[in-house]
């Protein structure tokens, strides 16, 4: 590591401004990311503006239609927040299967969509949900936001205050894990709303995308032989030392008749 300034922000306005006059400085979520990023000198912030202990960051609600999550609720309490639960347990669900119960505890949700890894499960959810991620400063379309590999629409000073997450009928999300990081090397969010299915996938290009053929497939027919029964094209899938891009391709339609499965429950 190396040296550099830490401050711990009390409000969204003070964090801002102070990334708004330092172009090097960085936000701290859980630092379950940046953190590591640092230890490998692939990340070299100047400062550091730890947002997790910003009160309205911490927030749940559910009204039954949306459910609303600060940026800096841990995974731990998405996974095991009764609000979740009972709201949208296929949220919670997801959140319980990330990583080891460390992580858990310290990872947050907005760190992990402001990051957005091709391999993490949150932007699969959020897009599947068709979620608005909610900044200082604007309010931001799922699918708006993730724009490449560790790409957002985010500006280098905004900060995520909130996710709002609208309920779906039902919902389910089903991965393929590495077995020692326990991301996904491909990973499935089915959602089914009154007007149509929404499908994300994770982990199996360079970031989060929705399968158009399974969207149209399960809408037709919300089963999961339908969803058994498409093919999806690997042209633009990852190939790496877990998997290839065939293989990956050959996942998505299996997880996501899994996923079916479990939401029809």
């Amino acid at each position: 590591m190396y040296s550099f300034d830490y401050q711990r922000a009390t409000d969204a306005q003070g964090a801002v401004k102070t990334l708004a006059s330092d172009a090097d400085a960085k936000y701290l979520g859980g630092g379950q990311s940046l953190l590591a990023a640092m230890k490998l000198r692939l990340a070299q912030p100047s400062t550091l503006v730890d947002v997790t202990r910003i009160p309205g960051l911490k927030a749940i609600e559910a009204d039954g239609k949306v459910v609303k999550v600060g940026a800096a609720v841990c995974h731990t309490d998405v996974a095991e927040g009764t609000l979740i639960r009972n709201g949208l347990p296929a949220l919670a669900d997801l959140a319980a299967h990330i990583g080891d119960r460390q992580v858990r505890a310290l990872g947050t949700l907005g760190g992990s969509l402001a990051n957005n890894d091709p391999a993490a499960d949150y932007p699969a959810a959020a897009l599947a949900l068709n979620a608005t991620i909610v900044t200082d400063r604007r309010r931001i379309a799922a699918d708006a936001f993730f724009v490449g590999m560790y790409e957002t629409a985010l500006a280098p000073d905004e900060l995520i205050v909130s996710v709002e997450f609208p309920v779906p009928e039902c919902a389910a999300y089903e991965k393929f894990r590495n077995p020692a990081s326990q991301f996904a090397l491909t990973g499935v969010f089915v959602a089914k709303f009154a007007d149509g299915v929404r499908v994300a996938v994770t982990g199996a290009a360079p970031s989060v995308f929705r399968a158009t053929p399974l969207e149209q497939a399960l809408t037709a027919s919300f089963t999961p032989a339908a969803a058994r029964a498409v093919t999806i094209a690997d042209d633009d899938l990852n190939t790496d030392l877990h998997a290839s891009a065939a293989y990956r391709a050959h996942l998505i339609p299996v997880l996501a008749a899994r996923a079916v499965t479990r939401a029809l429950g």
